[in-house]
């Protein structure tokens, strides 16, 4: 049963994936314009706004609904996660300068684990091609748990996963429902707000710190792992 006051100090971080470490939110975007598009329907900033965090199932069955119903959730899933996977081949689907690096300095130092509303197909494709798999404690798609974001199941899991209490984990991501569902999971959350995406101001204020792009969160979470270190010492 976990104590009524939270133990002091991060044991572990759980990263996102898109907008964090690598930058595809806009491949998402232009998916899920081109599959409406395919149906004669225009799909909105609204609505990218409205599925972002969501899981693929959640997702897919938006788009399905939206684009008038032709195809059935699983099929507009597979439509646009092929997609996705065509444009991580094509080379179009890169990690943030530094990124990689973040993520070994970091799993050297503490367990991480990997949250995010990706499907399990690419997850797995995006760690392989960035010889990245090794690095990850857990990883978790929110297509495995009962809600995506911003429910904190996702977070939930990846803690459970790695065997943190939750805590006691650091968080890191760069949109309105990402932030919000690792803070409801209990998590210090280190925002990187993305420009083109940017995150509500209710999301931010929800935000242990907030880094200037990936070289600012490795130095918020080595200053934040330096200073846990250094209690622990004392």
């Amino acid at each position: 049963m976990m104590s009524v006051h939270p133990p002091p100090g991060p044991t572990a971080v759980v990263f996102d994936l898109d907008g964090v470490l690598i930058e595809s939110e806009h491949l998402w975007e232009e998916c899920w314009t081109r599959y409406a598009a395919h149906h004669g329907v225009v799909w909105t900033a609204d609505d990218t706004a409205h599925v972002q965090g969501m899981s693929a199932p959640e997702w897919s069955a938006y788009l399905a609904e939206r684009a008038g119903g032709h195809d059935d959730a699983a099929t507009s899933e597979q439509a646009v996660v092929d997609d996705m996977v065509r444009a991580l081949w094509a080379g179009r689907m890169e990690p943030y300068d530094g990124a990689v690096a973040m993520v070994r300095e970091i799993a050297e130092r503490v367990p991480v684990a990997l949250a995010t509303s990706a499907p399990r197909r690419l997850v797995d494709a995006v760690l392989d091609r960035n010889d990245l798999t090794s690095s990850f404690g857990a990883t978790v798609s929110s297509a495995e748990v009962d809600r995506g974001k911003p429910g904190p199941d996702v977070y939930l899991e990846a803690a459970r996963r790695l065997d943190a209490d939750p805590r006691r984990c650091l968080a890191v991501e760069d949109s309105s429902n990402g932030i919000r569902a690792a803070a409801a999971a209990g998590m210090t959350v280190v925002a990187i707000p993305n420009p083109t995406y940017p995150p509500k101001p209710d999301a931010i204020a929800l935000a242990g710190h907030v880094a200037d792009g990936v070289e600012g969160a490795r130095d918020e979470l080595v200053a934040l792992l330096d200073q846990a270190t250094e209690g622990a010492v004392r």
